[in-house]
């Protein structure tokens, strides 16, 4: 298989950079860009210490992927750097995510440090090194569109990572590459099989990569103490239900780990109140929510207001008007808590984004008639 890499120049005379995380999408676009002929430099980020996120000893200090994004450069003949950036992703990404949580928020650190580390700068280290272009192994399509260059979906559905660029910017856009967007997963496997490459059968990473043991609580717990004093639980009125351990382990919209009992429905997560650490709980329906305040948005298309929007990454696309920084929803929805990005959408078009700042709640008559 060979891949159009869009380049302005003769494809032997070009240079391309390809951020290497150490997994088998990185690697097999790595593969893909050899085979063109172009001149090929890998480029790898040690972003945090692995062996003191999983509190293994005698674990490599960053991780297998360093290694592995190393053993594929060598299988292809690549160059291969490692640039440090652990301080820089541990205050830009790591503090940000504990301190939102800390403020009774719901964090999406990747959507972050795409749009700072990953993105900024590696475009300006690439740039840097003569590329023509800086290709990544993420799961969307870049479309030239006439005079304009448009990010949408990836092909396949269950592997779409739109959600998490919409932070990227025109500029970045043109010089930016994503040659697996119109690939199925099997497909990437079975060009890494074809390739020899050692992480063919390397299982994808599930969890947000700093926390690899999946226990965000304990990381904050750890850089934000604070967080883990008990406290009441109350109801939409101010009533005292009961107490929590601490509202780390809470998000809004979360109905387990609630321990009240004696109620006549399920209890949610409605609000967090961190400075008094408090949790405010109710019914399902309170967590309806009509609009929302949208702030650091990030607009790579045209001037449209009637636009579908993603408020987490596996939700589909629900209909909304755009009103300057207030977004309206079409009917009520469930779900939607400030920190999380909202991405907007045209059909398979990505628009922008930003993050929720506030919700504003459907109307207490509203929610009444719901309930009917």
């Amino acid at each position: 298989m060979q891949i159009d890499f869009g380049l302005d120049r003769e494809v032997r005379e070009a240079r391309i950079v390809v951020a290497m995380s150490g997994g088998v999408d990185s690697s097999v676009v790595a593969a893909l860009a050899a085979r063109t002929g172009a001149e090929v430099i890998g480029v790898t980020l040690q972003l945090y210490d692995h062996g003191e996120a999983v509190k293994r000893s005698g674990s490599c200090c960053a991780g297998q992927d360093i290694y592995d994004a190393s053993m594929v450069a060598d299988r292809l003949g690549i160059a291969h750097y490692v640039l440090d950036y652990e301080s820089r992703f541990r205050d830009s990404v790591i503090e940000h995510f504990a301190d939102e949580y800390a403020r009774g928020r719901t964090p999406v650190p990747c959507s972050l440090c795409n749009q700072g580390v990953k993105f900024m700068d590696l475009v300006a280290f690439a740039k840097e090194l003569g590329a023509d272009c800086l290709a990544t192994g993420h799961y969307v399509r870049r479309v030239v569109n006439g005079d304009r260059v448009e990010l949408h979906k990836g092909a396949d559905p269950a592997r779409d990572q739109s959600y998490f660029l919409y932070g990227t910017t025109r500029e970045q856009l043109d010089f930016l590459r994503f040659p697996l967007g119109d690939l199925p997963k099997r497909e990437v496997r079975r060009l890494a099989e074809e390739e020899g490459l050692v992480v063919a059968n390397k299982p994808d990473s599930q969890d947000i990569c700093f926390v690899p043991d999946g226990d965000y609580a304990g990381l904050v717990q750890r850089l934000r103490p604070e967080t883990i004093a008990a406290g009441e639980i109350v109801d939409l009125q101010g009533k005292v239900l009961g107490s929590h351990r601490g509202v780390v382990h809470f998000t809004v919209g979360q109905r387990r780990g609630i321990e009240v009992g004696g109620q006549k429905e399920p209890l949610y997560v409605v609000r967090i109140e961190p400075e008094q650490q408090r949790l405010v709980v109710g019914p399902r329906r309170a967590l309806a929510v009509d609009s929302m305040r949208i702030e650091e948005m990030n607009w790579i298309a045209e001037d449209q207001t009637d636009v579908g929007v993603k408020v987490r990454s596996l939700a589909p696309p629900v209909p909304a008007t755009i009103l300057g920084d207030r977004v309206q929803f079409a009917g009520a929805e469930y779900g939607v808590a400030p920190g999380q990005a909202a991405v907007f959408y045209d059909g398979t078009r990505l628009l922008g984004g930003g993050w929720i700042a506030e919700t504003t709640s459907v109307a207490e008559g509203a929610l009444d008639a719901a309930a009917a």
